[in-house]
């Protein structure tokens, strides 16, 4: 008795070391919040009801980053099989007072590419955070970018190379669940108490996302980290739109075939030949157009290092600049987005394109103060339309 006795308290002995072993292995994860998360980053408490560090712009970005990685691990947690007791996700998330509401999935592989966190007023009151800090949004819509893992590879790579051919992922089932979970979050709380946010391919889905949102006059806070910037759609267009400059320049030059008349000089020929944005705005409503056209401006966070996004800081061409002059095309006024560099210098593209250096200590953003040729065109759409109108609900 004695013999078996001291066995099983061997036993128990072992598979409680082998236990505390498991907890360090989690401890010591390196996506776990305390290993990889950031640094200085304050938990919500009572000070915010006074001065709240949502104001603070890096403060914000420094959170909404941390949502997507959420998002990351959530997917992990899941191929991993991961329980609630060692899940890796929840610490992203719950450190800052939300709660998941809802995960968006990928209908052809079951894999989770997004979700709803929503603000968390129980956790809230435990710290004695009485109400919502000012600035914090009510939900966060986070959407992930390409995981190169077995069970989710094949779709990610899939609609990265469907943004490649057409720059665009409206074609995707992502696409129409992102939306209608947008939507329906702006419609439950008001817009401006919503914000979508993305990194990599999640960054360009949410890019497209909440412009489709804003053709219908709903406009959210978008910030958007390491979007894509490049597309075979892309380089044919630009190769057209040089293609079409160069005719334009030619074509001013040549005598007239009707009646004579002084050539045009090159500006003339490029007011000619281009109807200007501001001016057929100005047509339509008048003009006090810039005054009465609400805006959607996104958040974009790119590193030049980094070959996926770097062309966002790609200046509008001269040709351009001088059109801008005469009214040509859209203007600063209309076309609106906060572009951020990293100005870090040189950097391996892993470094450059990952999610972490946005939260990072040492981080150096500039923005941007040229405008960039992508944003401008990726917008324009958005002031070449009758302004909608605008949706704006709210709810306790």
């Amino acid at each position: 008795m004695s013999k078996r006795g001291a066995e099983e308290i061997t036993k128990e002995e072992e598979q409680d070391e082998g236990a505390m072993v498991v907890v360090k292995e989690e401890e010591a994860h390196p996506y776990a919040f305390h290993v990889s998360g950031p640094r200085n980053v304050a938990k919500p408490n009572w000070r915010d009801l006074i001065n709240s560090s949502w104001k603070d712009a890096n403060y914000k970005r420094t959170v909404v980053a941390c949502f997507i990685q959420a998002v990351y691990l959530i997917e992990l947690d899941r191929q991993e099989n991961r329980t609630e007791e060692n899940a890796l996700a929840p610490k992203w998330w719950m450190t800052f007072k939300y709660k998941l509401s809802q995960t968006l999935t990928d209908e052809r592989d079951g894999s989770i590419f997004g979700a709803v966190l929503e603000w968390d007023q129980s956790a809230a009151l435990a710290d004695f955070v009485l109400i919502r800090p000012c600035g914090a949004p009510k939900a966060v819509l986070a959407l992930r970018g390409t995981l190169l893992k077995g069970p989710t590879i094949r779709r990610d790579i899939e609609d990265d190379l469907r943004f490649l051919a057409w720059e665009s992922l409206k074609g995707s089932v992502r696409f129409k669940g992102a939306f209608e979970a947008l939507k329906s979050i702006a419609e439950r709380y008001g817009s401006s108490n919503v914000c979508i946010a993305g990194h990599s391919l999640g960054a360009g889905l949410a890019l497209q996302v909440g412009k489709a949102l804003a053709k219908e006059g709903i406009y959210v806070d978008a910030h958007l980290f390491n979007p894509p910037s490049i597309s075979l759609a892309m380089s044919l267009r630009n190769i057209g739109e040089k293609a079409g400059f160069a005719w334009k320049r030619l074509k001013s030059m040549l005598p007239s075939s009707s009646e004579p008349q002084a050539a045009p000089s090159d500006d003339q020929g490029i007011k000619d030949n281009s109807l200007g944005l501001k001016n057929w705005l100005t047509h339509i409503y008048g003009e006090k157009t810039s005054v009465g056209l609400k805006k959607w401006v996104p958040h974009l966070y790119v590193n030049n290092s980094d070959y996926i996004c770097c062309h966002y800081t790609d200046p509008e061409e001269t040709e351009e600049k001088d059109a801008d002059k005469e009214n040509v095309g859209p203007t600063n006024e209309q076309v609106a987005a906060k572009l951020f560099v990293m100005s870090k210098g040189k950097q391996k593209f892993l470094e450059a394109h990952g999610l972490e250096q946005w939260w990072s200590d040492d981080l150096d953003l500039q923005l941007a103060l040229n405008k960039s040729k992508l944003v401008s065109r990726q917008l324009k759409s958005l002031y070449s339309l009758p302004a909608p109108q605008q949706v704006q609900r709210t709810q306790g």
